[in-house]
């Protein structure tokens, strides 16, 4: 029976994410901590790489450290970058990893940028390069961070625009999304969606209060030619139509036939109830009534049975 053949080769940390490496040397101040060896089959031949000087390592501190690691031990860590831009871990795990957009709150700032809170004991710095107005510390801002070669740091920006795309191919018309409220315009709410791709949520579909740094679900309401994005915070086409008109249905023959929800309602009120507008519950109001599945009054819809 002929042996099973492996060919190694040494994962790379990812600077800014958590990480799972292992134990490869102990110093009195803390651990020396290097990539898992990844094993492939190449079928030819099992060769061993001495990879101890070139091997990629990073140093946790004896005092994050609860219990003894031993040799070889696999550890979780998250892999920052210190002032200077040299490696650290940390077994604190941040709020937001690098390629992530989150909403953080703002602690401080001074002539060059913009210190956060993410979790870790160094703030995260957003310069005023990356900003897409002056910070104020103590309020949330939606934040995006990545690696900056330049100075090899984690850093954080509020100009989102520098790296995510307005629009994605991935997005059809229809789809639900997560939405991310990041800022108030003129035309309407500008939204980080599925924390990939920027879009926006026009005032006239804007039924609920929205503010920043505030989630909520969406559907992709047009994909314009240039590819930008225009989303409802409800469906507006015929299946979303459909499903309201028969959630209207399902909601009368559970209380009796009966609600005193109607289309003189207070919007809040027909939103805490069915998610939507009450310019849409009435255009649903309406649609039954016409097919003479309801009767209105100015107090009560009732079903016909």
């Amino acid at each position: 029976m002929l042996p099973v053949l492996f060919k190694k080769s040494v994962l790379m940390i990812n600077i800014g994410k958590i990480n799972t490496l292992r134990v490869v040397a102990q110093y009195p101040f803390g651990y020396a901590l290097a990539p898992l060896v990844e094993k492939t089959d190449d079928g030819d031949g099992v060769i061993e790489i001495d990879d101890a000087d070139e091997q990629q390592t990073v140093t946790l501190a004896i005092d994050e450290v609860k219990a003894s690691l031993a040799e070889d031990q696999e550890v979780e860590v998250f892999v920052a970058t210190d002032q200077r831009g040299d490696l650290y871990a940390t077994m604190k795990k941040p709020l937001i990893q690098v390629g992530e957009t989150k909403v953080l709150k703002a602690v401080s700032a001074t002539n060059f940028g913009a210190f956060f809170e993410w979790g870790l004991d160094n703030d995260l710095l957003v310069p005023n390069d990356y900003q897409a107005q002056p910070v104020n510390p103590g309020m949330y801002y939606v934040v995006h961070t990545f690696f900056d070669d330049k100075t090899q740091r984690i850093l954080g920006a509020t100009k989102l625009h520098y790296f995510l795309k307005e629009g994605s191919a991935y997005l059809s018309e229809g789809d639900t999304v997560e939405c991310l409220v990041y800022a108030k315009t003129d035309l309407g709410f500008k939204v980080v969606i599925n924390e990939k791709s920027l879009g926006l949520i026009f005032h006239s579909d804007a039924f609920k209060p929205l503010k920043v740094g505030q989630a909520t679900e969406g559907v992709i309401k047009t994909i314009r030619e240039d590819g930008k994005v225009d989303v409802a915070l409800q469906r507006v086409d015929k299946g979303g139509r459909d499903a309201l008109q028969q959630a209207i249905l399902d909601d009368l023959e559970a209380h009796g036939g009966i609600s005193t929800l109607t289309d003189k309602s207070a919007p809040d009120a027909i939103y805490s109830h069915f998610n939507v507008s009450k310019a849409a519950y009435k255009k649903a109001l309406g649609a039954l009534y016409k097919q003479k599945k309801i009767t209105l009054s100015p107090d009560a819809v009732r079903l016909i049975k």
